[in-house]
């Protein structure tokens, strides 16, 4: 019996992290903030929790789809190899009935309860992620990582069509700001695994273009993004505490991002650089929300 709940344990803990969890909360967290920016700081409780969930569904869908779509290419990484699916601890097909119930429900809850544009959003998220970067961009082009962030740049979007059934200048600053911000972020580990993904057979930008390309273009990118944060403030859709928020956390990102690119790459320097690329993306979205122009947002 003890033997039996332990396998069942084991299995539930296998089937929540292919759900990729702590993404889901990254994508919670920038939905929740959409709909407050476009509620103007008010948004009906009930409304909140069901876009929640379904969006919350919608990415854990991603997640398995992603883990059933990688589980050959998963072996032959180690950032990855001891996951569920290239262990054979879940079968193929449990994942990839998990993804599909997932999406079903979030499309149900969204459509239903929400209303039909902010499901058909997250299911065109879910398809984005799966198909168009996963299956295809991921295996064919180094550029998969900043197209493939169009999917991971839709959280917010959707908040915002969740309140208004609309999609308007306003949710796309916030979509702009994302996609910006992923494409370094992500770099910080290519550049780590670039072996890796080389023995794997994917095309990421280190192992196109090589170290020193992928890290002018990180910078490239963090320059950018620190004017483009503000633009929350000159649209009034922040107020000054934003303004001055995203300014510091945008110096220090561009100041680790300069301290990382002129040095050899290490565990170290690499676990640093995305970690605070995690911390300044929470910090820049709890400030909008904080700070929100709320009489102005609509």
């Amino acid at each position: 019996m003890n033997a039996t709940i332990s396998a069942a344990r084991t299995q539930a803990s296998d089937l929540f992290e292919i759900s990729k969890p702590r993404i889901a909360l990254l994508v919670l967290l920038t939905t929740f903030t959409g709909m407050w920016l476009a509620g103007g700081g008010y948004v009906p409780l009930d409304l909140v929790i069901y876009t929640l969930i379904g969006t919350g569904l919608a990415s854990a869908s991603s997640g398995a789809l992603n883990n059933y779509v990688d589980r050959e290419v998963d072996k032959l990484m180690a950032r990855t190899r001891n996951r569920a699916l290239p262990t054979s601890r879940l079968h193929p097909q449990q994942a990839l009935w998990l993804g599909g119930l997932l999406s079903i429900s979030s499309f149900a809850i969204l459509f239903y309860l929400v209303n039909p544009l902010t499901a058909y959003l997250a299911l065109g998220t879910t398809f984005f992620y799966v198909v168009i970067y996963t299956i295809w961009l991921k295996r064919t082009s180094p550029l998969c990582t900043e197209i493939g962030g169009v999917a991971g740049a839709l959280p917010p979007v959707i908040g915002w069509a969740a309140v208004t059934n609309d999609i308007s200048w306003q949710a796309m600053v916030m979509f702009l700001i994302m996609f910006i911000w992923q494409p370094p972020h992500f770099w910080a580990l290519a550049l780590l695994r670039a072996d890796e993904y080389r023995r794997a057979n994917l095309p990421m930008l280190p192992v196109v273009s090589g170290m020193e390309v992928t890290k002018f273009r990180m910078l490239l990118y963090t320059i950018v993004l620190i004017p483009v944060s503000t633009t929350m403030y000159w649209f009034k859709l922040a107020g000054p505490i934003y303004l001055i928020a995203a300014l510091v956390l945008g110096i220090i990102y561009l100041v680790i991002t300069i301290d990382f690119a002129r040095k050899p790459i290490t565990h170290q320097s690499t676990k640093r650089l995305f970690g605070y690329s995690i911390i300044y993306l929470c910090g820049l979205f709890i400030f909008i929300f904080a700070d929100c122009q709320c009489s102005g947002a609509l």
